[in-house]
């Protein structure tokens, strides 16, 4: 295990995931005696078969399976702190992501102006793709809405943001100063694949322990929107997302009276010595608080 070499271990998970030599050597742009070569060095070196081929293709042996279970958290370290070693070695260098409609300008151009020879990126993340984003350094700093993870990372709330209902223009609460969840209790709501951002962004359950009426499950906001806009749900959403209703006349937005506010944070990889992400965090507390 002390000679392992992680090229050998990333043609074994081609290999893994194709069940197929020819089509594993062509992704790899290797011939297939050469892979075949890079495998039989890779079982030498872990001690054990890993794959065995058969008239159907290749097929994965018990020891492969449980190689395979481990070999590709080994290469995103790998990665990770490769991509770590670079970012201290060349501290000039910062990536910022955000997530939904959030707007980092200010920060972004605060940090500039104070450091002017720096490479300073902005970069648009899913909703739910922060945490991986910050732990396989694609960002270095992100802006997102909570909840978010926290293992691995450090989080500061920067600032609250009320939660409001958005609901199709015609619904019988348009118009309305406030509603409370009592007003939307029959009413469903969109579901996400993440329990405790779904937890919070239907709070579910209700406070007097009912759960929350279960709509179509959702991957986008887009696909949100749009379910809402078809009258097939309503959802709540922060008073800052600045959501489609100036885009869109068939939505509007009513206040959410009785519900906590929803925050929006800066996230960091815990432990992270860029002296940009610092100079950033700066930024970010003075310029995107309000």
């Amino acid at each position: 295990m002390d000679d392992l070499e992680l090229r050998l271990v990333r043609s074994f998970t081609v290999v893994a995931e194709h069940r197929h030599f020819g089509r594993a050597a062509a992704e790899l742009h290797l011939t297939q005696s050469s892979l075949s070569r890079q495998i039989v060095r890779l079982e030498q070196q872990v001690g054990a078969r890993l794959l065995d081929r058969t008239p159907q293709g290749t097929r994965l042996t018990e020891a492969g399976e449980a190689f395979l279970a481990l070999a590709a958290d080994v290469l995103r370290s790998a990665a990770a702190a490769t991509a770590r070693a670079r970012a201290v070695a060349r501290p000039s260098r910062i990536t910022v992501g955000y997530t939904g409609n959030l707007i980092v300008t200010p920060a972004v151009r605060a940090l500039r102006h104070r450091h002017p020879d720096a490479d300073v990126r902005t970069l648009h993340l899913k909703w739910d793709d922060a945490r991986a984003a910050l732990l396989e350094n694609r960002v270095d700093a992100a802006i997102v809405r909570l909840p978010l993870p926290s293992t691995g990372l450090h989080v500061t709330v920067l600032r609250d943001e009320p939660r409001v209902l958005l609901i199709p223009s015609d619904h019988r609460l348009a118009g309305k100063e406030s509603v409370t969840l009592d007003d939307i209790a029959d009413e469903p709501l969109p579901r996400a694949s993440d329990a405790e951002w779904d937890a919070f962004w239907r709070v579910d359950p209700r406070p007097d322990g009912r759960p929350a009426p279960d709509g179509p499950f959702i991957s986008a906001i887009e696909d949100k929107i749009e379910l809402v806009a078809s009258g097939q749900a309503v959802a709540i959403v922060p008073a800052g997302s600045a959501t489609p209703t100036g885009l869109r006349p068939d939505l509007t937005t009513v206040p959410l009276a009785d519900v906590e506010p929803s925050h929006v944070a800066l996230a960091t990889r815990a432990g992270d010595r860029n002296r940009l992400v610092a100079a950033f965090r700066k930024c970010a507390e003075a310029g995107l608080t309000s």
